[in-house]
């Protein structure tokens, strides 16, 4: 009867500690399940199910199984096992709840910037080559290094009168900004996890899970609601800065430059990381995709295709799209103007795009130039850089695109492939 008590109370606290956190954590076989609600129950309940740990073990330790005294038999010494096993046992308890509720919590591990500082165009770091989140509202306009937001994993902000708060998951690859307005209230966020390899985030007040790549609560009171989402562009510094000389360039906090200097690679892939090393070949889990959304319609792009090809046309849903892809930076447009469906081709030299329909000149920007269509904008589409495994993931009905005449596997195909 002790035993029945004792061991179920003992497995009880440890499981409490340890699957809290191993659902919510890149442990191995962690983010293949559909856990997040046993995770969220655990993490909610953690503290009665300590306490029917402890009663369990209590009680056990109570109990004194009666036994016939035979008068004649001479004294027993008691052994010292028991105890000493306890002992032990309690102090693996102890330090599996300092690790578990410490030195692996989310938050503690990736602390938000002490001193969040910009600079302008003309004296900031890094180095104009690196990555970057841009944002603009109204006429301002910033930009959030990826080394930089990728190991805080969310920097909170304004710009002008607007808060913002911009996100990034190193290892989904995505970066998203969004309003951190719940219910018409500002809301405070900390990182608490992951799902799926994706960051989570949890708020102070009703303290439910959002998930960084779609801005949805997948766990607790707020389940199924959306953070609003302000657009954002992901550029290298030089050409932000040059179709935004006047933005400001967030600066690395001093007292984190060893945790920047470990992503120093993965900007480019080269990063040593398994979970946030590129897969060069396509359509891997770890391989770079341009995902674009476009109303209720996603669409995957193979990263190598368009970086060599440069231009790609296509139509997603019911819009005509356009990519266009020059030293690391990719734009998504929308085809249409004047009424027309537009077609394109490049102009060799300078970064100038022709339409086939008026020969009108085109900046990559969308901006015409010159021409019959002169002073006419193409209409930015939502567009982002990321792994294949995230991206098809978090949309799965994504299609993918494959240029006219050449075979491939279906899109149902690739993405039974994206496990990382």
């Amino acid at each position: 009867m002790k035993s029945m008590l004792l061991v179920p109370g003992i497995l009880l606290l440890f499981a409490t500690e340890i699957l809290r956190v191993y659902f919510i954590m890149p442990f191995p076989g962690s983010q293949h399940s559909n856990s997040i609600d046993l995770a969220y129950f655990i993490d909610r309940n953690r503290l009665w199910l300590r306490i029917a740990g402890f009663i369990l073990i209590g009680y056990a330790l109570l109990i004194h199984p009666a036994k016939r005294h035979n008068p004649y038999a001479p004294p027993r010494k008691r052994s010292s096992w028991p105890a000493i096993g306890l002992l032990v046992v309690a102090v693996l308890y102890g330090i599996v709840f300092y690790f578990f509720n410490y030195r692996f919590e989310a938050d503690r591990m990736f602390e938000q910037p002490k001193v969040l500082a910009f600079a302008d165009s003309t004296n900031h770091h890094p180095e104009e080559n690196r990555l970057v989140i841009g944002v603009v509202v109204g006429n301002r306009a910033k930009a959030y290094p990826i080394q930089l937001i990728g190991y805080h994993h969310q920097v909170r902000d304004t710009l002008g009168q607007t808060p913002i708060m911009v996100t990034y998951c190193t290892v989904c690859r995505t970066g998203r900004v969004y309003s951190p307005f719940v219910h018409g209230k500002p809301e405070e966020f900390r990182l608490v996890g992951m799902d799926h390899f994706n960051a989570m985030f949890e708020d102070e007040t009703t303290r439910s899970w959002w998930q960084q790549a779609t801005g949805v609560a997948i766990a607790g009171p707020l389940k199924g609601e959306r953070l609003g989402e302000i657009p954002s562009a992901q550029y290298t510094l030089e050409e932000w800065l040059r179709l935004h000389p006047g933005s400001k360039v967030m600066q690395p906090d001093p007292e984190d430059s060893t945790h920047y200097a470990n992503l120093g690679g993965y900007d480019d892939g080269t990063i040593k990381g398994s979970l946030e090393h590129r897969d060069s070949a396509s359509w891997r889990p770890k391989s770079w995709v341009i995902g674009v959304l476009a109303g209720n319609n996603a669409k995957a792009y193979d990263w190598n295709w368009v970086a060599t090809h440069r231009i790609t046309e296509d139509t997603i849903g019911s819009l005509p799209v356009l990519i266009y892809y020059d030293k690391d930076n990719f734009r998504v447009l929308s085809r249409m103007a004047g009424g027309h469906v537009l077609g394109f081709n490049r102009i060799p030299g300078p970064p100038i795009l022709q339409d086939t329909n008026t020969k009108s000149m085109w900046s990559p920007t969308g901006l015409c130039t010159s021409g019959p269509l002169k002073g006419q904008q193409l209409q930015p589409v939502q567009s982002y850089q990321e792994f294949w495994h995230s991206w098809s993931h978090f949309h799965p009905a994504t299609t993918v695109y494959h240029p006219i005449g050449l075979s491939g596997p279906t899109a149902t195909a690739i993405r039974e492939s994206a496990v990382p």
